[in-house]
């Protein structure tokens, strides 16, 4: 698996903001087939202390293109993979799948710091 890399949050001091991070070429495998998954791949957070690195994230991503795994445990994993990285206030990860015998599929993951 690729290794994910942060950097310092730029504005630490207590404000809240809002990075969003879309992958609309985001491609994994059919664990029960083999046949390529294709979707859009949503990462929202709010930073605590840092944030993910674009171009380490991008690589991560790719490193699922020919894992077979099914769309409600990617979504899963990449939001416990960044939580674990990062450390958010909060994260979620929204993965829409393209549809698969027409029928579309969005999974929602969310992540709140208790």
């Amino acid at each position: 698996m690729a290794t994910l890399e942060t950097f310092p949050n730029p504005a630490p001091n207590g404000r809240r903001y809002t990075i969003t991070h879309i992958n609309p070429e985001f491609t994994s495998m059919c664990p029960k087939t083999g046949l390529p998954d294709f979707g859009t791949m949503t990462l929202e957070y709010i930073p605590d202390k840092t944030c993910v690195e674009l171009k380490s994230l991008k690589y991560y991503y790719l490193d699922f293109r020919n894992k077979g795994i099914f769309y409600e445990a990617v979504t899963n994993q990449i939001l416990d993979d960044l939580v674990e990285l990062c450390d958010p206030l909060e994260m979620t990860v929204t993965a829409e799948w393209g549809p698969r015998g027409g029928i579309s599929s969005v999974i929602v993951a969310s992540y709140t710091k208790g």
